[in-house]
């Protein structure tokens, strides 16, 4: 069961591959010094529960380049997830053999998303931390929950339900706007459509910062973001601005 689904098979091993691959099929020093090098190359992460919130993670980070082994204890889950995840496990991570055999402690970030089993989550995110995991984020489902996962080592804890309630908030909050990220309680980042009466001026006359309290940090044109701003560029009305801002002070945007 341990062995299933381990590494990957283009040719060359992947980093992933290097970090759990048991040390009796390391064979010569050439294949190590590989092996240390790919291991430097980019981050490495694991997904402790593939229920829909750790099948989103975990296919968001195989999409974007990143190495991930998935691991669940339903084998079906397991089974269905290799479809489209290439490394994953079924095994029991409360195990602290099972966390050693697969090389859980060579990994640089392991997302515990089993937050309906309060005691799994407690024992991984233990296990993990005692294996020298340096970061651990866990998902959880009350604020007591949050609290205890804090308590006995998370770095990160992450309460979906509610996070994306406020989201939802904040972005009726900021209807007019064409995205906004939350960076902070009182701060925000905001991409902004140039008003008709900016249109034909530049930012020096605009003085916007005075005006609105608020710090431009970038400038949009189609697809083209420049940080490298010119305040005397005239602005038009295919420019958005990206700017940061005080979350309570944005009203005075759609005024």
């Amino acid at each position: 069961m341990f062995n299933r689904l381990l590494y990957h098979d283009f040719g060359f091993p992947s980093k992933l591959a290097a970090l759990t691959m048991p040390q009796e099929d390391r064979k010569g020093k050439l294949a190590t010094q590989v092996m240390v090098l790919i291991m430097k190359a980019k981050k490495t992460y694991a997904v402790f529960g593939l229920g829909r919130y750790g099948t989103a993670v975990a296919r968001e980070l195989v999409e974007n380049g990143m190495e991930v082994i998935a691991v669940d204890t339903e084998e079906r889950i397991v089974n269905d997830a290799a479809a489209y995840l290439p490394v994953c496990k079924c095994a029991d991570v409360t195990d602290a053999e099972v966390i050693s055999r697969l090389g859980i402690g060579n990994i640089d970030t392991v997302i515990v998303c089993m937050a309906g089993n309060l005691e799994a989550s407690v024992m991984a995110i233990t296990l993990c931390k005692e294996a020298g995991v340096k970061t651990v984020i866990a998902k959880c489902a009350t604020e007591m929950h949050q609290k205890i996962l804090q308590r006995v080592g998370a770095d990160q804890v992450v309460f979906p339900e509610t996070e994306s309630g406020i989201r939802l908030a904040r972005n009726l909050l900021s209807s007019g706007f064409i995205d906004m990220i939350s960076l902070s309680r009182d701060v925000s980042m905001v991409e902004i459509d140039v008003k008709d009466e900016w249109c034909g001026k530049n930012l020096i006359e605009l003085n916007l910062r005075r005006k609105y309290g608020f710090n431009i940090v970038a400038i949009k044109k189609g697809e083209k973001v420049n940080v490298n701003i010119n305040p005397e560029q005239t602005l038009d009305a295919e420019t958005t601005l990206i700017v940061i801002a005080n979350t309570a002070k944005l009203g005075k945007l759609k005024q």
